[in-house]
């Protein structure tokens, strides 16, 4: 029990201490006080407006954001208790105004023409709660619902709270059906592709306002001069893909859903992904958002950035100079910037791992923030150790559903620092001006028969 407090203190030393003047060397005043600028240009608006009682002190609460801050919903019902379930969906209430909603084909439709929408006898609380012990990992492989909840049951969710909703995705071939590639040559397959993305049009229309088309598509093998094509995705051909299958997939989706409905690209940096998106939306293929991922999948990796040491993180480098230069990049493109896929683990779940995980979490917030022409920020993974495949400490919360350090940075930034709360007095005219995050307020007053009186106005 002695040994315990003298190796955290080592290691917190290591973490959190060691490397923190070459961390803040990158993270330093200037780079801040420009974060701080751009936030207060770009993130407030002036606000003025008459037909208040002269002379009446009257409170300025905002009561909602403009900007759009989210998570993934994959383990929506699923943490294996009433009250755990209960914290989770509090989240998109209390902390969260967006959500992506998980619509992978495999899991949609494993038979074909048997498509799952609505929530089934595997979508309850009561059947996840049942097998609560059952291994994360055997989850993965014995329930065909795990992580991927009835896509209705969570669009019905965000459409009762206010939650802005995020249809991820329509296609990704690493997770389509089997049954897709079975029997068909490459015009059968392009039919199945297209089939797809008009069955959800039909049956979502305008109600997802945003997707994700086609789902990290990029050639990584292409550099930025040469041939850009889609045939190779994380180093390896697909087995079957119809050809030139991400630029068809924009223009059937473009048919299928109302004109309203907005059509991201996603995919983490590589200098190919710029041009890539440039050809396609030069041929006429309706990108309306550019998704960029921000993960990063190991502890080395974090223990790195955390020092200020060079380190490419899934294509990635996290030095706020590099990733202006990135922003900066995909600018070019002339389309709102959804940074849509982040993994931001501690290197474990200890105090020190959740000391360092919170700040990565609040500096790099403020950065995406601050930037013009970010709109949408979508945390990944919520709780720890809830997908096999990313086994990190990378969650909000704990496994037992405990809020973490990083819990606490977020909600200090977006329920604190940038939600505007003040007080001012009615001029000789009836009137009040003020500056304040953009959003909706309630402004509130009391008149002279000692009534409370309050409307709400939007500062945009």
């Amino acid at each position: 029990m002695r040994r315990k407090p003298c190796v955290v203190a080592v290691f917190f030393l290591y973490v959190t201490v060691a490397p923190a003047s070459e961390y803040r060397a990158l993270w330093n005043d200037e780079v801040n006080s420009a974060i701080d600028r751009r936030i207060e240009q770009c993130r407030k608006a002036d606000w003025s407006g008459g037909g208040f009682p002269v002379g009446a002190e009257v409170a300025v609460e905002q009561i909602s954001h403009d900007f759009q801050f989210g998570a993934q919903m994959f383990y929506f019902g699923q943490l294996g208790s009433d009250e755990r379930n209960a914290i989770y969906k509090s989240t998109f209430t209390n902390l969260f105004n967006a959500a992506t909603i998980p619509l992978y084909w495999d899991k949609m439709e494993p038979q074909e023409g048997c498509i799952r929408y609505s929530a089934g006898p595997r979508d309850t609380e009561a059947f996840w709660n049942a097998v609560a012990d059952i291994s994360v990992a055997d989850k993965q492989m014995v329930f065909t619902e795990f992580r991927r909840p009835a896509p209705d049951m969570l669009l019905e969710f965000c459409e009762a709270n206010g939650i802005s909703p995020h249809g991820h995705v329509m296609i990704y071939p690493p997770y389509g059906p089997a049954w897709v590639t079975n029997g068909v040559d490459e015009t059968g397959l392009a039919a199945r592709y297209e089939r797809r993305i008009r069955q959800l049009g039909e049956h979502y229309g305008a109600r997802m306002s945003q997707w994700d088309v086609v789902n990290e598509s990029v050639n990584r093998s292409c550099k930025v001069g040469g041939p850009v094509d889609d045939k190779i995705c994380w180093g390896r051909p697909w087995l079957s893909v119809p050809d030139d299958y991400t630029f068809r997939c924009y223009k059937w989706a473009e048919s299928a859903f109302p004109d309203g409905v907005k059509m991201a690209i996603n995919d983490s940096w590589r200098g190919i992904y710029v041009p890539f998106i440039k050809s396609l939306v030069e041929r006429g293929a309706k990108i309306d958002v550019v998704g960029i991922q921000m993960h990063i999948f190991g502890a080395d990796d974090v223990r790195k950035i955390a020092a200020g040491e060079p380190c490419i993180a899934n294509g990635t480098s996290w030095a706020p100079a590099d990733q202006i230069d990135m922003l900066s990049k995909l600018d070019t493109l002339k389309r709102p910037i959804h940074v849509s896929e982040i993994t931001i683990p501690g290197i474990d779940d200890s105090e020190a791992g959740q000391e360092t995980q919170a700040r990565l979490v609040r500096d790099n917030y403020r950065l995406w923030f601050s930037w013009p022409t970010v709109y949408r920020i979508t945390w990944w993974n919520l709780v720890d150790y809830m997908f096999a495949k990313e086994y990190l400490a990378s969650g909000l919360y704990t496994h037992d559903m405990r809020r973490k350090k990083a819990w606490f940075a977020l909600d200090n930034l977006i329920n604190r620092e940038w939600r505007t709360r003040l007080s001012t007095k009615v001029d000789g005219n009836g009137r009040i001006a003020f500056r304040g995050f953009r959003g909706r307020y309630r402004i509130s007053w009391t008149d002279a028969d000692g009534n409370s009186i309050s409307k709400i106005v939007h500062v945009k």
